[in-house]
């Protein structure tokens, strides 16, 4: 059981009632927000880039982190995007604002800083990192669709590039990229100022951490979805949704106790006035 002792902490941070808060925050966040994201993206590369092999890239990807139906359902509304409307990109804002703005309060909350930003201030950091985490996203399906193109020269037309080839692409290049955003989350986020070299290590884990749940997901997906829809009927897609946005908020958040935890100075094994001599030992005065 020792070796599960630095667990210790981050179990009873993730026990509070207000980290559940925010990650049910930060999960209904993530459920408005998807589908405008994926519809601007879809939007950008078809009437923006006019590049289809970037839309077909952007399909893939969701159907590699939507297992079954889910992302069936999702691309089939993505099949004949319209031009992007500045509505629409006002409504992915607000609605993308939603997911940082309790993780603020929660990373705040976890480097033991009381005092947030104010809204102003929240408003345009989470713009900042809706346009950084945004661009890592449409980089990832750029690249992607450049190697597919590259791949498809280099079997040639007539031969259809492996699935678990373009597999292994898009994980290369999907990874380090979640991994990129979750540091810029880790770093800008909170009310001060954050050591660079405590975040890395936990932005490298957490992201790993994140591709474990996906493929959790993946494998349990049809008993997942069969008691979805035998629980909340019409609302399975969306609660499932939900459950998984809450879990990666969880991972995210238990990441954010890890790298704000006090560094434990080691203890020495010896005692250090026993160590010395007699000389240099302090001298006691006698009352």
């Amino acid at each position: 059981m020792e070796r599960f002792r630095p667990l210790r902490p981050t179990v009873r941070y993730l026990a509070r009632p207000e980290v559940h808060v925010f990650g049910f925050s930060v999960a209904a966040s993530v459920l408005l927000s998807l589908f405008p994201f994926l519809y601007v993206m879809v939007s950008l590369c078809t009437y923006a880039f006019k590049w289809p092999a970037a839309v077909a890239a952007i399909r893939f990807a969701i159907a590699d982190y939507f297992p079954g139906e889910l992302g069936g359902l999702l691309t089939s509304y993505l099949h004949y995007p319209k031009r992007v409307e500045f509505v629409s990109i006002i409504l992915l804002l607000f609605t993308a604002n939603g997911i940082f703005e309790p993780l603020e309060v929660a990373l705040n909350r976890a480097w033991g800083i009381t005092g947030d930003r104010s809204y102003i201030k929240n408003q345009m950091l989470s713009f900042l990192l809706i346009l950084l985490c945004g661009g890592l996203a449409l980089a990832s399906f750029l690249l992607t669709a450049m190697n597919q193109e590259f791949l498809g020269k280099l079997f040639g037309t007539d031969a259809p590039v492996p699935r678990w080839i373009t597999i292994v692409i898009f994980r290369l290049i999907a990874i380090p990229m979640t991994m990129l955003a979750l540091f810029l989350t880790y770093w800008l986020m909170p009310n001060c100022r954050v050591p660079v070299r405590r975040i890395v290590p936990v932005a490298f884990v957490v992201g790993l951490g994140l591709t474990a749940l996906q493929y959790t997901a993946v494998l349990l997906w049809k008993w997942i979805i069969a008691k979805m829809k035998n629980d909340y009927g019409p609302f399975a897609h969306s609660s499932s949704i939900i459950l998984f946005s809450f879990l990666a908020a969880m991972i995210v958040l238990a990441g954010a106790e890890w790298s704000a935890r006090p560094e434990e100075q080691p203890k020495p094994d010896v005692d250090i006035l026993a160590a010395l001599p007699p000389s240099a030992k302090p001298i006691e005065q006698s009352p």
